[in-house]
């Protein structure tokens, strides 16, 4: 578990480290992020949101990578079934999220919960996230 769960971190950062490129290439909204997403909205956003983001994204990272561990999970092929069920089950959330989030009640962000660019985005960065988790993982038999 305790393997799984560094698996997780090491794929919360590469999906962190990613999410430039990733914004680059599907063009969400301007400074749309998951390390935004969770940082606005725990650091009521202020100016701590990026630490609050990343610390959030990597624990997250953590929790999954142990449940995913803790399940037999292995390989980079049910790390990346995994993360896009998880991401398919938390899209919903977004509803939420459009109501919530310090950018959306601004109106920085149009609403993300029928934004396809977004749910784009958020496809590649959790397979990232799905394919790193299971190499780290390790390898079925």
């Amino acid at each position: 578990m305790i393997r799984g769960a560094l698996a997780g971190v090491a794929a919360a950062a590469a999906w962190a480290a990613a999410e430039p490129a990733a914004a680059r290439l599907f063009r969400p909204p301007s400074g749309y992020s998951d390390v935004r997403l969770l940082g606005a909205i725990l650091s009521r956003d202020g100016p701590g949101w990026q630490g609050a983001g990343l610390g959030a994204h990597l624990a997250n990272g953590a929790l999954f990578g142990a449940v995913f561990a803790r399940s037999g999970g292995r390989g980079w092929k049910r790390g990346l079934v995994a993360a896009q069920a998880e991401n398919l089950a938390l899209w919903p959330g977004m509803a939420v999220v459009d109501r919530v989030h310090p950018d959306r009640r601004r109106g920085t962000w149009p609403p993300l919960f029928t934004n396809p660019r977004v749910f784009a985005y958020e496809a590649a960065v959790h397979a990232l996230f799905g394919v790193v988790l299971g190499v780290l993982a390790g390898e079925g038999h």
